[in-house]
């Protein structure tokens, strides 16, 4: 084959290749949680990203210009709500200039609509209440069970797009299902271990957790959401631990733990550094290792 033929059947081949090759959905997700739910249920019929970092405050991200070319061709952004990517998303989101992508658009996907709601706030909300979701706490992937429904709404999206692989999405939402399935008979005695038993707590991020499990969150090491403990108030949490006897202080790996060191000091109990989110520990990388994990170490201390 001469050049000049060469070069037109290169043409031609690179013509006919999205004719012949499967187009797969191109997925956006805020954190690495619903990554890695979404790749559960997507398998090879999607690609995804995620944005923020399992050790990251998912509150805080940079909002950075290859989150925005991402973004760009996303055929589905996911994202937690309640306001938790507030300080980011919007410049992302006006940035990738998407229609899919904004509200109202095909891809626009808001987990937190499947969700039952803890901690939504009656009356006005301010400043002078902390960092308090106006929507309702928006740590809602910690607890278990919320997660089949993050893998339900994704089914339902992905075969609302691409339809002729519904029945492939729905497979793929059973598996993760009854992996989860598997995974809570593992862990039973662990929740076992852990109802009604006394926990402090750095953040309200674990109230979801503390539902699922049973645990008895007796303090926040804040004040107020989002507001650093004053002496006064750590005062107030030790003597809360002597009364109650809590054995555990739970603390995200971003949070700077000197002052959680401080009270375990005089009151005996333990710190526990846990990650809320996938990849928050080296090699927890998947959804179900990570509550696993945080499941038993909770177990594990509060003895």
């Amino acid at each position: 084959m001469n050049r000049r033929n060469f070069a037109f059947a290169l043409a031609a081949a690179l013509l006919a290749w999205p004719l012949t090759a499967e187009a797969q959905l191109k997925v956006v997700t805020s954190t690495t949680d619903l990554y890695d739910i979404a790749k559960s249920v997507g398998g090879n019929k999607i690609t995804a990203v995620h944005i923020s970092e399992g050790y990251q405050d998912p509150h805080f991200v940079e909002a950075k210009p290859s989150f925005i070319l991402q973004l760009k061709n996303a055929d589905v952004f996911a994202f937690v709500g309640l306001d938790l990517e507030i300080g980011w998303m919007p410049l992302l989101i006006d940035g990738a200039r998407n229609p899919r992508i904004r509200q109202g658009g095909s891809g626009y996907l808001d987990v937190s609509r499947a969700i039952r709601l803890l901690d939504v706030p009656g009356g006005n909300v301010d400043r002078s209440q902390g960092d308090v979701h106006p929507l309702g706490n928006p740590h809602y992937w910690l607890d278990p069970d919320n997660a089949k429904r993050i893998a339900g709404l994704f089914r339902n999206k992905f075969s609302e797009l691409d339809p002729k692989n519904a029945s492939f999405y729905s497979a793929n939402e059973k598996a993760f299902d009854n992996r989860l399935d598997a995974a809570a008979r593992g862990w039973a005695a662990a929740r076992a271990q852990i109802r009604g038993k006394p926990v402090v707590a750095y953040h309200t991020s674990w109230r979801y957790l503390a539902e699922y499990t049973g645990m008895n969150i007796v303090a926040f090491m804040e004040p107020k959401p989002g507001v650093p403990p004053s002496p006064s108030h750590l005062a107030q949490v030790m003597a809360t631990v002597r009364r109650t006897g809590a054995k555990a202080i739970i603390i995200e790996p971003f949070y700077d733990r000197k002052t959680a060191d401080l009270i375990a000091a005089r009151t005996g109990a333990k710190v526990l550094v846990l990650p809320p989110s996938v990849g928050g520990v080296r090699g927890l990388n998947d959804y179900v290792s990570v509550m696993q994990y945080d499941i038993q170490q909770v177990a594990g201390a509060v003895q």
